[in-house]
Parts: structure tokens; sequence; C-alpha cells
């Protein structure tokens, strides 16, 4: 799923299958009005990226089964990526205009603590540097592009990728989570020594001394 992107051609297939019924690729060439080898072509990347499904219909009778084919819920976020420029900011202007600041960094200690908990009960080592570079690869193994290189007798975390990217603001509010949940994973404060947001290449990531 990191790597996956989308053609063209891909989109229009994403979009005949999002909000509808499974469809076959007799039902797909009819509306597209393309081949049969460019719809299975289209199908099979699709389905290799994650964002199409593929089942088996058994006919009555002794008619051969028929495949089917339907979105997958990566296909909505996929979709809905443009949406959140306006919906994400709407929400952080919402919670300041119930809460002020205070809410709002409430909110988000809460969920810098769930997400440290998922990976807490992952982690078996116990030294932080050692916890880190466990973090790194349940990060990896979840899609994440993150990499761990020592600098100076420091070891630093590079988060290449970002999921949180779309929900930034001005204030880089967003930016919190990541500090705290990877704080509260290696048992000592983590400072953050490079943002994205500030015109870095990717966010990065070091173990205080105290």
């Amino acid at each position: 799923m990191a790597d996956a992107t989308v053609s063209a051609a891909g989109l229009r297939i994403v979009k005949l299958l999002v909000g509808n019924p499974p469809q076959t690729v007799s039902d797909l060439i009819k509306a597209t009005n393309v081949t049969r080898t460019a719809v299975t072509e289209q199908l099979n990347e699709l389905i290799a990226a994650g964002f199409v499904e593929r089942s088996t219909e058994r006919l009555p009778g002794r008619g051969r089964p028929r495949h089917l084919y339907k979105a997958t819920d990566a296909t909505l976020l996929l979709l809905f990526a443009s949406n959140q420029k306006t919906v994400v900011p709407a929400i952080w202007s919402a919670l300041r205009d119930i809460g002020g600041e205070e809410l709002v960094q409430d909110v988000l200690r809460r969920v810098s603590l769930v997400l440290a908990e998922h990976y807490k009960a992952k982690i078996t080592t116990e030294s932080p540097e050692d916890r880190l570079h466990e973090l790194m690869r349940l990060m990896n193994e979840e899609g994440a592009l993150v990499e761990i290189n020592q600098v100076n007798d420091q070891l630093v975390m590079y988060k290449r990728s970002c999921g949180y990217f779309s929900m930034a603001d001005a204030r880089q509010s967003i930016c919190f989570i990541d500090q705290e949940m990877m704080s509260a994973v290696v048992g000592r404060p983590v400072r953050r020594v490079a943002c994205r947001h500030d015109g870095a290449p990717c966010c990065s990531f070091e173990i205080a001394n105290n």
C-alpha cells in the first residue's frame, strides 16, 4: 500500500466500483467501452495495490463461476484525499471554537496515548534505543517509511512518510502526536529536530538526553 499508485485508467475503474454493487469484467467493459484485456490489467493492478477485492460467485447449474470486483475501504481514503484540505481545517476550527487550545491539546494527548499503547503491546525490549528500533520496525510493517541513522552519537528517526500530512494546520498541532507517542513508547522524552512543514525533507526525532 505504501507504494501504491493509481493511473487515470485505474481511477476510472475505481470510480465505477465505489458505492456500487460488485461488478463483473463484462459490466466494466460496457461502462468503460474498452477492451477486456485493458479492464483486466487495470483490475489486477488495483487488486495488487489493495484498492479492489475479487470474489467468486457460483452460478446455478453447470455454468462457470464468475468473478466479482468491489472497491476496498482504501479506495474511499484515496478518493477523499483532496477533500481533507477542506474538512480537516474545519475540524480543528470547530475544536478550538468549542474548547479552545486546551481542548485541542487534550484530544491530541489522548490520541498519542492510544497509539502508544498500540505499539507498546508489541515491544519487548527494555532500553530506549532498542525500543526506538522496534517502533521503527512496527511502523514500517504498517506501511510507513521510517528509518533510523546514527548522527553524532545520537539515534535519529526519520519519518519519511506522514499519515497526518493533510491534517496539519498553521500551528502544526498534529505534529504533537508523533512526539508524544514516541516518548511514551521508548520511555524517555523524544524531541523533534526537523519538520517537513518547516522545509525539511521529512520530520525527524531523537531521544532527548534528559
